[in-house]
């Protein structure tokens, strides 16, 4: 399994219009995040979940969840996303997880709930410019959650918070990169290391 937690620090928490989606705290973001964390070419990636912690107004905190295996009729474009996230606003969002569309959940819950809830489930690790390089710690990755903002990145507040939780801080660059690059370089650099393991295990099978 492998996800990915982006902090939307004023994705607003009430539906919105899908004639202006970067104007709900910058929705389109998160979408972008979404696609580049699930799509495929002509298919959608297995074991992989997408969390959303949505801090805008008028009713923070809130999480969307995607479920890869689970989601339907969801196509890798920002619209059909947002329409989607839209969707799952509609709904009254309690402590647990409550389904809104195949594969999609709402739930109210804070970062500190939220992480507590994933770190039975994840290593969770914190992405930051100043990190480890993930390409030299990839191989002992396993069952990986990435923790990273939006364009506004991580206050201070919820940095102490994913650090409590955090098995390491990693890396794709040391330049500042949008949200969505840093996601496809993660799935590109553990989609690497997968290969090379199975590859490895094959010739040594050969042998």
């Amino acid at each position: 399994m492998r996800g990915f937690l982006v902090i939307g620090n004023k994705a607003t928490t009430s539906p919105f219009s899908l004639k202006n989606i970067p104007g709900a705290g910058r929705m389109d973001i998160l979408c972008r995040c979404i696609s580049q964390a699930i799509f495929l070419s002509h298919s959608i990636r297995k074991s992989l979940e997408v969390y959303l912690l949505l801090l805008g107004d008028p009713n923070p905190p809130i999480v969307v969840k995607i479920k890869s295996d689970e989601v339907r009729r969801m196509s890798p474009d920002e619209r059909s996303i947002a329409g989607l996230i839209r969707k799952a606003l509609k709904f009254k969002a309690g402590e647990g997880w409550t389904e809104t569309n195949s594969g999609i959940f709402i739930s109210k819950k804070g970062l500190r709930g939220l992480l507590e809830d994933l770190s039975n489930s994840y290593h969770i690790y914190y992405m930051r410019e100043d990190g480890e390089d993930i390409r030299k710690i990839s191989y002992k990755m396993e069952n990986p959650l990435f923790v990273l903002g939006d364009h506004v990145g991580v206050k201070k507040e919820d940095e102490k918070i994913i650090l409590r939780f955090a098995e390491d801080i990693v890396s794709v660059s040391k330049l500042s990169l949008m949200a969505e690059q840093c996601i496809t370089i993660a799935n590109y650099e553990l989609d690497r290391t997968s290969m090379n393991i199975q590859n490895t295990l094959l010739n040594y099978s050969k042998k």
